[in-house]
């Protein structure tokens, strides 16, 4: 029988001090990250706002690499603001690397790719992202693209008052800038820490289901997002007898055109993953 963890972050404010000033109130995400651990089969682990901060998020994954072994399966999920900082290793075409935004930093998607590395061979890692610029949020450069049958790709227009742009899980760009200036050195380090991404090599098979292109923004809700609210339904409509590709083809089905969640997958194919009863440890 294979193994199961679960790392489920959930976080409805963040702290000031580093973020400029910037809290960053959400309602869901607390809501989002205890939900999905309800997931049978898994060990769960459950970290919400002040308890996800980088530290502890990047050494439950480590934890969780050491323990799992070839063909046991992480659930990882996160639900909170999404970022970007200025991309300085050179492995983002658009020049900007996408983040999460942790409770006391945030945490770059060149850590995350590292961080799959890991793994043993064989592992599985399912990942949910609700979050805004969350389409590649499993690696530095986009290689798993929306099919073009599934609709064209429309840009968030981005919210038209402060109470919308509240309700966006995104930081506004006034405070991506001014918090990427004022800790310039700690971001920069971090991406010289870690190798490009064409320079790693994963022997797990990781896959992700975003709540949004990288493009686009993710909506909070008073009792989970946008996108967490819309795969439970699709869960509690017959979508858990489906695979972890068809599961997101209905939720994308469901989603109105300026949220579009992604699919991608990165370390060694493996059809069978994408293919088997979504989230649960044994297909």
């Amino acid at each position: 029988m294979s193994k199961g963890r679960s790392i489920h972050i959930g976080i409805n404010r963040v702290d000031p001090v580093h973020y400029s000033g910037w809290e960053g109130p959400l309602a869901g995400c607390e809501f989002d990250a205890t939900d999905m651990a309800e997931r049978e089969g898994f060990a769960p682990q459950v970290l919400l706002t002040p308890q996800a901060t980088a530290g502890a998020v990047i050494g439950a994954i480590e934890a969780a690499a050491q323990d799992l072994a070839g063909g046991d399966i992480l659930f990882l999920t996160y639900s909170g603001h999404g970022s970007q900082v200025q991309d300085d290793n050179g492995d983002e075409p658009d020049q900007r690397d996408e983040t999460w935004v942790l409770y006391d930093r945030q945490l770059v998607d060149d850590e995350l790719y590292s961080l799959w590395a890991t793994f043993q061979p064989g592992v599985r890692i399912a990942v949910l992202s609700d979050s805004c610029h969350s389409g590649s949020a499993l690696r530095t450069t986009l290689d798993g693209v929306r099919p073009a049958s599934l609709g064209p790709l429309v840009e968030s227009a981005g919210p038209a008052t402060d109470a919308a742009e509240r309700r966006m899980k995104v930081m506004p760009r006034r405070y991506q800038d001014k918090v990427y200036a004022e800790n310039r050195e700690l971001y920069d380090g971090i991406q010289a820490s870690v190798p490009a991404g064409e320079k790693v090599e994963i022997g797990a098979s990781a896959l992700l289901i975003s709540g949004c292109q990288d493009n686009q923004t993710s909506l909070d809700g008073d009792r989970n997002g946008l996108f967490t609210q819309t795969l439970k339904a699709v869960l509690a409509d017959g979508g858990g007898r489906l695979g972890h590709r068809s599961l997101w083809k209905k939720v994308v089905a469901r989603m109105p055109p300026w949220q579009t969640p992604n699919f991608m997958v990165v370390g060694q194919p493996n059809r069978a993953f994408g293919r088997q009863r979504a989230f649960t440890v044994n297909p």
